[in-house]
C-alpha cells in the first residue's frame, strides 16, 4: 500500500493494507511468526505504520498493530541475529546511501554499516547522508525535474567518497542513483550474501574477477 498512500490515495491503499494484515494474521493465528521481514525499506516505513493507518478501524486496529510489532528491515533484523565471520573479505570500498525511508522513517542508522563493515568492506558515509536522493515513493515519476536535481547532488556526493560501488536498502534509491552514475549499486543484502558464501551480484562483474 505504499505508492497509493504516497499518492493520497488513502482508500485504495487502505484496501492494499488490510489485505496484508488478513494474510499475515492467518499466519500469526497459525502457529506465529518470529517476525516480518521487508527487503525495501520505503515497504517496511508503511508496514511499520499499518497500526497507525488503521488506528480507528475497530475491526482492524489491533490485528495492524500486531503486524506492525512484528515488521523489521531486512538489516535490522540481521543485526539481531549476528552474522557470523564472512566466508570471503572482498576489501571493495562501499558508499553506503542511507534512504530516507530507513534512516529517518524507520530511524535504522547503524545497523547496514555495521554489518557490511563486519562482512569486510570499506564503508565510506557520502557528505549530506540526511538529503533525499530524490526517490521518495512517485516523487521522481511526479517530480522528474526536482527529483533528477536532488539525483545529481547525491551522486556528487557519494561520488566524492571514490568509491568501487554504492550499497543502498530501498529499490527506489537504487533506481534513482543507478540512472546517475555508472557505479554499480546494488542492495546491502546482495553484498551481504556475497560476502557470507553466495553468489556476486551481477552488477559487480565490470569490477573484474572475484
Amino acid at each position: 500500500g505504499a505508492l497509493v498512500h504516497h499518492m493520497g490515495r488513502a482508500e485504495e491503499s487502505h484496501h492494499q493494507v488490510k489485505r496484508n494484515v488478513d494474510a499475515w494474521t492467518r499466519v500469526i493465528d497459525n502457529g506465529g511468526l518470529d517476525a516480518i521481514l521487508v527487503t525495501t525499506s520505503g515497504c517496511g516505513t508503511t508496514v511499520k505504520d499499518y497500526g497507525f493507518i488503521l488506528r480507528n478501524d475497530p475491526a482492524y486496529a489491533d490485528k495492524a498493530a500486531a503486524v506492525s510489532a512484528l515488521a523489521k528491515d531486512i538489516s535490522e533484523y540481521l543485526d539481531i541475529l549476528g552474522l557470523g565471520e564472512p566466508a570471503k573479505a572482498s576489501g571493495l570500498t562501499v558508499a553506503y546511501h542511507a534512504a530516507c525511508s530507513l534512516q529517518h522513517g524507520q530511524q535504522v542508522t547503524a545497523a547496514p554499516k555495521a554489518l557490511l563493515q563486519k562482512a569486510g568492506f570499506v564503508v565510506k558515509e557520502p557528505a549530506e547522508s540526511h538529503i533525499c536522493c530524490g526517490s521518495a515513493g512517485t516523487y521522481n515519476l511526479l517530480q522528474p525535474e526536482l527529483a533528477g536535481r536532488l539525483r545529481d547532488r547525491k551522486v556528487g556526493n557519494i561520488e566524492a567518497t571514490a568509491p568501487q560501488l554504492v550499497a543502498a536498502g530501498n529499490i527506489g534509491c537504487i533506481t534513482q542513483i543507478g540512472s546517475g552514475t555508472d557505479l554499480p549499486v546494488v542492495h546491502t543484502v546482495e553484498l551481504l550474501d556475497w560476502a557470507h558464501g553466495g553468489p556476486r551480484p551481477e552488477k559487480l562483474s565490470a569490477l573484474g574477477p572475484e
